[in-house]
């Protein structure tokens, strides 16, 4: 099939190196525009997918607005079969209805499971045992097209956003080029998704990731890993913010230290809940490097 790819972040370069490496043509890319950031915000930062497509030689596209009306001529001078969408940004449907197969999107979650901008995130931070890829058509709510390919996977008790965000991702760049060439070959069956089975996972700011120590010691371990390594949970303790991006579930009670107060057992770094204890495995004070837990207890005279 002839394709034209929309992406912008790491997760969707995969998905795109599968394409090109298939027997699939890439016929150009559709990224977000360059910006400035770094140091003095004089940095020129391109998308992780401009990069890469930049380095096969491909035609790269950066509209500002999806409904830009030379922008869409272009789009349709491409003349694509299909439009491929991973971690891009909502298409209008002038854009997604274009190719005669549609548009397709690789999303990491179970659907109708975690629809929105964060769904590994929020799947973490809940405690779930599974995860996945779902690849589905797009239509006009977000995230609830019909299912061409669903696969599941295992997640570990520890296991954080960041390390399930690479299995995923691995794993939706094959799932990809499967449903496409179901698609080829007439043999989809699309699957409808159960609204009632539907959750929300909404983009998480910098305002949400502060440690509700209300939660049991499990809900803390899951919210830490669920936001590592970004954006990050933090608490406050003697006016001091701490980001926390590692922990474990430990044995021991919070030995009558008060719920959210740090101490140190064993050489170790704990952390007080309401139902027992935590140990912290990596943290970072607030303008200092980050550093691991019993780094952190060298500092440290009986509780901090």
């Amino acid at each position: 099939m002839k394709i034209v790819f929309m992406g912008t972040p790491e997760f969707a370069v995969a998905s795109l190196d599968a394409l090109i490496h298939s027997h699939h043509q890439v016929l150009a890319v559709i990224t977000a525009p360059d910006s400035m950031g770094g140091r003095g915000g004089k940095q020129l930062i391109q998308s992780a997918v401009k990069q890469y497509a930049l380095s096969k030689n491909l035609p790269i596209l950066q509209p500002e607005k999806l409904r830009n009306k030379e922008f869409l001529k272009k789009l349709k001078d491409f003349n694509a079969d299909l439009f491929v969408v991973v971690a891009f940004r909502m298409l209008p449907e002038t854009v997604w209805s274009m190719p005669p197969y549609g548009t397709i999107n690789v999303h990491g979650s179970l659907l109708p499971k975690y629809r929105g901008a964060a769904p590994i995130h929020w799947a973490i931070i809940q405690g779930e045992k599974e995860s996945g890829i779902t690849i589905f058509r797009l239509k006009h709510e977000i995230d609830t097209g019909d299912i061409i390919l669903q696969e599941k996977t295992s997640i570990g008790e520890n296991e954080t956003t960041g390390e399930l965000y690479q299995r995923l991702m691995h794993m939706g760049a094959k799932d990809l080029v499967t449903s496409i060439d179901l698609l080829e070959s007439g043999k989809v069956q699309f699957i409808s998704q159960h609204e009632d089975l539907s959750i929300h996972a909404p983009k998480i700011f910098h305002e949400d990731c502060e440690i509700n120590f209300d939660k049991s010691k499990q809900a803390i371990h899951d919210f830490i890993r669920g936001l590592s390594p970004k954006p990050t949970a933090w608490m406050k303790q003697q006016g001091v913010k701490y980001f926390i991006s590692k922990s474990s579930i430990h044995s021991s009670s919070h030995d009558a230290y008060a719920v959210g107060t740090f101490y140190k057992k064993d050489h170790a770094l704990l952390l007080s809940c309401k139902d027992g204890t935590i140990e912290i495995l990596e943290i970072q004070p607030e303008g200092k490097r980050k550093m691991s837990g019993k780094d952190f207890t060298n500092g440290m005279t009986g509780k901090s």
